[in-house]
């Protein structure tokens, strides 16, 4: 009876289990919009001070349960130091998150090769990808508009994946609730291509 019991239990517990990888150069505000994530979907967690957040050299971790599923967030260090590790994770990666600092018009250029390289990887064919236009608090900034035609050049490298661009702020949380959602919408479809994990 016990066994059945916690089998049933185990059944009712289990969680898909998805792995998410945060990807863009150094102070493109990765770490801040995940920050913001976990306090948004995450019940009674209170979160750090946005402003005290600093470069993330390494890797950062992070996990939001919500709707039935774990998110695992990898928020990786942008620094040209740190690039060459990310294709370490690509293939147990569900999906990828692109995050672009707006303000920085300086290293759009770097940040769009950077961007380029990695759909290119063969272990990405297919992953959902979410490009942020992030810090879109500071005035002046680039928009959507101005941004989304310059990483879809090469639309045939993103390919038939499921693709989104959008504006967020991690500071304010504009396009959080957006980004997170919809992520969750795109990896449960790509889900026969790349299953889940599942977490009991």
């Amino acid at each position: 009876m016990y066994h059945l019991v916690t089998g049933f239990y185990q059944m009712l517990t289990k969680r898909d289990e998805y792995n998410i990888l945060i990807l863009g150069l150094d102070d493109a505000g990765k770490s801040t919009f995940l920050e913001t994530a976990k306090t948004k979907f995450t019940k009674g967690y209170k979160g750090m001070n946005l402003k005290s957040i600093t470069s993330t050299v390494g890797l950062n971790i992070g996990q939001i349960d919500f709707s039935g599923l774990t998110f695992n967030f990898w928020d990786l260090g942008g620094q040209k130091e740190l690039q060459s590790l990310w294709d370490k994770y690509y293939d147990e990666s569900h999906g990828v998150i692109y995050v672009i600092d707006s303000n920085d018009r300086e290293r759009m250029s770097e940040s769009k090769e950077l961007f380029d390289k990695m759909i290119k990887n063969e272990f990405l064919t297919g992953v959902p990808l979410l490009i942020l236009a992030n810090k879109q608090d500071i005035i002046d900034c680039m928009g959507v508009r101005e941004i989304k035609p310059v990483f879809q050049q090469h639309g045939h490298l993103i390919g038939r994946r499921d693709c989104l661009t959008i504006p967020t702020s991690g500071l304010t949380g504009e396009g959080v609730d957006e980004a997170i959602n919809w992520l969750k919408d795109a990896v449960k479809r790509n889900s026969i291509l790349r299953p889940p994990k599942i977490k009991s």
